[in-house]
């Protein structure tokens, strides 16, 4: 059968992506059967999530070891490259795993002869929108943002200088990820809306797209299929930008709780990212700083490239997302 290698994976969309994958899926865009799936698991890492399904391989690798990815991939048909690292100990790190890491998927998969690649980057390549009136599109101009888009946009060079007739790849970006299997600080951020005080920098109406993760699957799967997916690049995200407000007050509903928010001037954003900009400058990194930077800007896509393309067919919307995402919250133990 259709061997699919994944990485990323027990990460937060790699699970939700290597357990469709052996299992099957049933979208309205897309049916799959079920298939063989090997998941590149970096070594010491927590797998439980994975275990137990049939049809699906652990194998401990650390992708910026060439010569293990290389033996991973061999008899795969497909690889999913999920695999990054977004809130580092140090810049560096961002470039051996986010761009190291993704040469020697590439390589591994041109050795093994694989047919396609997707490979899962982010919206950070593009930055915060130039003007907030106006949804970006895959043909503007990239402005990466701090280090983690400009490590993510050299990736993404690798990934399109690979595209060379020997090998087929897609690149996909996905925007603000939410839903099962979440990390922590995802956690903490439904914890402080559960206080009733969550942060709003200016009055909330700037745009964020999200990304449930049920969304960002079928969207690769349909990102393998698609023959003229081929070479090209898609925004994924829920079916509409969300105001900043709508979001917070939406978790809230399912929360169960009344919130007051707390706003903040605009330029709070703006100072946090000058500080990000020095911190990083130095090689260092502060995830609540970064954070802080982006929570007043403007990233809002427009996703009619990939249901044009790829008929990517958003199914879950905000509030049945963050329903889902809260109840496996709770189904976990975790405090909310």
């Amino acid at each position: 059968m259709r061997l699919a290698v994944v990485t990323g994976a027990p990460g937060w969309l790699g699970t939700s992506l290597a357990l469709t994958l052996a299992r099957g899926a049933r979208f309205r865009s897309i049916v799959t059967e079920p298939r063989p799936v090997r998941c590149l698991v970096q070594p010491g890492v927590d797998a439980s999530p994975l275990m137990g399904c049939p049809g699906l391989e652990l194998v401990p690798v650390d992708l910026r070891d060439r010569n293990a990815v290389v033996d991973a991939c061999k008899g795969a048909e497909a690889v999913f490259h999920s695999a990054g690292i977004i809130h580092p100990r140090r810049v560096r790190e961002l470039y051996e795993v986010n761009v190291g890491g993704t040469a020697n998927v590439v390589d591994a998969a041109r050795a093994a002869g694989v047919r396609r690649l997707v490979h899962i980057s982010s919206n950070s390549p593009a930055g915060l929108n130039a003007d907030p009136h106006r949804l970006m599109v895959e043909t503007d101009p990239t402005r990466p943002y701090m280090s983690y888009g400009r490590s993510k946009w050299v990736a993404e060079q690798v990934v399109r200088e690979a595209n060379d007739g020997s090998l087929s790849t897609v690149i996909l970006r996905p925007c603000w990820f939410y839903g099962p299997n979440q990390p922590e600080r995802q956690t903490r951020f439904f914890r402080m809306i559960k206080r009733g005080r969550p942060i709003v920098v200016g009055d909330g109406s700037n745009l964020r797209s999200m990304s449930y993760v049920d969304n960002i699957v079928q969207a690769a799967l349909l990102a393998e299929s698609v023959e003229q997916a081929a070479g090209r690049t898609f925004w994924v995200a829920d079916r509409r930008p969300y105001p900043f407000l709508e979001i917070i007050q939406t978790i809230a509903r399912v929360l169960g709780v009344r919130i007051r928010p707390l706003h903040l001037p605009a330029a709070t954003s703006d100072a946090a990212r000058l500080a990000d900009r020095l911190i990083q400058g130095v090689g260092l990194y502060s995830q609540e700083i970064h954070v802080a930077g982006e929570l007043g800007a403007t990233i809002a896509v427009s996703i009619e490239a990939a249901r044009t393309v790829l008929r990517y067919d958003p199914e879950v919307e905000l509030e049945e997302g963050m329903t889902r995402s809260i109840a496996w919250c709770r189904e976990q133990g975790r405090d909310i």
